[in-house]
């Protein structure tokens, strides 16, 4: 039996590795944009992580016609209150930006707060299916910005990001750790009963 196709509206490969092992076990042909060798421009206007996640999910579905899936995702710091939130992927002020250039730009805003500083990721997760139905799911990780960089794994502000309850940070965590806690995981596995009822075949 065929399994039906997932698209996943993200060009981040680091975001598709992890919600790629979260859906492992489901049967699922999950696809990228990449893949299908398709190019659509979307602008990130909302207001919010649910805005800018319905977006990118309805403006995949409306193009493609597949059933997709996107995540919109931020770090809030205590200490720069809540920032950079909705603007985490384009928090440096420096044009083409990579994550080390984000990290770096935030400790900089960082050096003169009192420590500890406070943190949180939060992703919120909308699947956008043919027929005009959205599903939402939402998770979060609290966690402590550090001040040097350490681990190798992972992406974006996780080399920084501490989980006091594993001692590391997000990058210091094997995959399959970091694909059960983190704040991705939680709203993906909140949405697989959802893709289980209404995509995957019984």
């Amino acid at each position: 039996m065929t399994a039906p196709k997932l698209l996943i509206a993200s060009g981040n490969p680091g975001k598709y590795r992890e919600i790629k092992a979260i859906f492992s076990h489901l049967n699922l042909d999950l696809v990228t944009l990449q893949d299908l060798d398709i190019a659509i421009e979307i602008e990130e206007t909302g207001s919010t992580y649910l805005e800018n996640a319905k977006i990118k999910a309805l403006a995949c579905l409306t193009e493609i016609g597949l059933p997709a899936l996107a995540d919109d995702t931020g770090l809030e710091v205590e200490a720069l209150n809540g920032a950079p939130s909705l603007h985490s992927a384009r928090f440096s002020p420096i044009e083409n930006a990579t994550d080390a250039d984000r990290r770096n730009h935030l400790l900089n805003q960082l050096v003169n707060k009192p420590q500890p500083w406070k943190a949180r990721f939060q992703c919120t997760a909308v699947l956008a299916l043919p027929g005009g139905e959205t599903i939402v799911t939402t998770g979060f990780r609290q966690g402590i910005i550090v001040a040097e960089e350490r681990g190798s794994e992972g992406f974006g502000y996780d080399p920084v990001f501490y989980i006091p309850e594993y001692a590391a940070t997000m990058a210091e965590l094997p995959a399959e750790i970091k694909n059960q806690i983190s704040h991705r995981a939680m709203a993906m596995a909140a949405m697989i009963p959802h893709i289980q009822e209404r995509l995957v075949q019984k």
